[in-house]
């Protein structure tokens, strides 16, 4: 019966990986309009095609309840108390996944609230 669980575990491990990939993409295409534009001067990409990145203004607000829902669902998973679990396993796989939870939902909170102090930048 152990075995069972130890084997579904990193299904759900895997799903929370996935619900945080989900989130980081979503916050990016959230801030196609403020950030990515300034990422790509920085990196010296330059060209007319990049005022088009404004047309997507209008669903910010979608992938940001995404990314949110997400990153939520994705710490729920990551965070909670597990009842049964192998020691060895858990020791060596629950704290490098919580480690790149925290890392995505700094990364996360950085771009959604880039809006708020932008225009400190400009």
């Amino acid at each position: 019966m152990n075995q069972q669980r130890a084997a579904l575990r990193p299904g759900r491990e895997q799903f929370g990986l996935r619900l945080m990939a989900v989130a980081v993409v979503s916050t990016l295409l959230a801030s196609t309009c403020c950030v990515l534009p300034l990422v790509l001067v920085l990196a010296g990409v330059t060209g007319a095609w990049m005022s088009h990145l404004v047309a997507l203004k209008p669903v910010t607000p979608v992938f940001e309840v995404l990314a949110v829902a997400a990153i939520g669902c994705a710490g729920y998973l990551v965070l909670r108390p597990v009842r049964d679990c192998d020691a060895d396993a858990c020791e060596a796989t629950r704290p490098f996944t919580r480690r790149i939870f925290v890392a995505c939902a700094v990364f996360v909170a950085l771009l959604l609230s880039f809006p708020l102090f932008a225009p400190l930048f400009y």
